[in-house]
C-alpha cells in the first residue's frame, strides 16, 4: 500500500507533516479539485486507487468494506455513505438526503472514492473542465462503464465516511441554495471558479 498526498497549494503544515508520516507528496499548482486527484492519481502505482479528503475519516471498517468488495471482483468502482460531524438541522437534512440520493443513483461523493487503477486511467480521470460537480461526472462514465463491463458501482453504507460540516457554518443557506438552483439549469456555470466559489474562495 502507498500513502500519496496532493499539496494544492496549501498554505499549512500539510505536506510537511504528509512527509513525516511517510507520505510521498505532489504538488499541483492549479488550485482545482479535480486536478489534484489526478495528480495525486498519476503518481500511484497500485491496481485500486482509493481518493480521501484531507477533511474526512474513514474508519477501519469502511476500509474492510472496500477490500471485500474488490477482493470480489464485480466491483468497478465505488463510494461510500457520508456522516457529517455536527448535528445541525440543515447538516442533518442535507447528509441524510445526499445518502438516499447517492444509493438510489449510485452517485459518488468526492470525499471518499475507490476506483481500479486501469478503469480511473482509461476513462480519463476527473474532467478538468468542472471545479466543481466533477465527481457526479465521473459517476456517469463509470456507471456507462460498468453496464458495458457487466460489473457494478457500489456505495457502501455500513461504516458511513465521518467528514467535516464546517462549509454549512462558512455559507448562508441562501448561498448554498443559489449555487445549487444555478446549477440544475446551467451545468456550464461548474466550469467557473467564481461561480464554485464555496469551494476556493479560501474562507475558512
Amino acid at each position: 500500500m502507498e500513502l500519496i498526498v496532493c499539496d494544492n497549494n496549501s498554505t499549512d503544515r500539510t505536506a510537511e507533516i504528509a512527509r513525516s508520516a511517510g507520505a510521498l507528496v505532489v504538488f499541483e499548482p492549479v488550485n482545482q479539485i479535480a486536478r489534484a486527484r489526478n495528480r495525486g492519481a498519476t503518481a500511484a502505482t497500485g491496481d485500486w486507487l482509493v481518493f480521501v479528503d484531507a477533511d474526512s475519516r474513514p474508519s477501519t471498517g469502511l476500509f474492510d468494506e472496500v477490500t471485500n468488495w474488490i477482493s470480489s471482483g464485480r466491483c468497478l468502482a465505488g463510494g461510500a455513505t457520508v456522516q457529517l460531524d455536527d448535528c445541525h438541522w440543515l447538516a442533518k437534512g442535507v447528509n441524510a438526503f445526499w445518502n438516499l440520493f447517492s444509493r438510489s443513483f449510485r452517485l459518488l461523493a468526492g470525499s471518499f472514492i475507490f476506483c481500479e487503477t486501469a478503469t480511473f486511467r482509461k476513462i480519463g480521470g476527473f474532467s478538468e473542465e468542472l471545479f466543481a460537480g466533477e465527481e457526479l461526472e465521473l459517476s456517469r462514465r463509470l456507471k456507462k462503464l460498468a453496464r458495458e463491463e457487466g460489473r457494478q458501482i457500489v456505495i457502501l453504507h455500513r461504516h458511513p465516511l465521518a467528514t467535516s460540516a464546517r462549509k454549512i457554518y462558512l455559507y448562508s443557506f441562501r448561498e448554498h441554495f443559489r449555487l445549487m438552483a444555478r446549477a440544475a439549469f446551467n451545468r456550464r456555470i461548474l466550469t467557473s471558479r467564481e461561480a464554485c466559489h464555496l469551494w476556493y474562495d479560501g474562507r475558512r
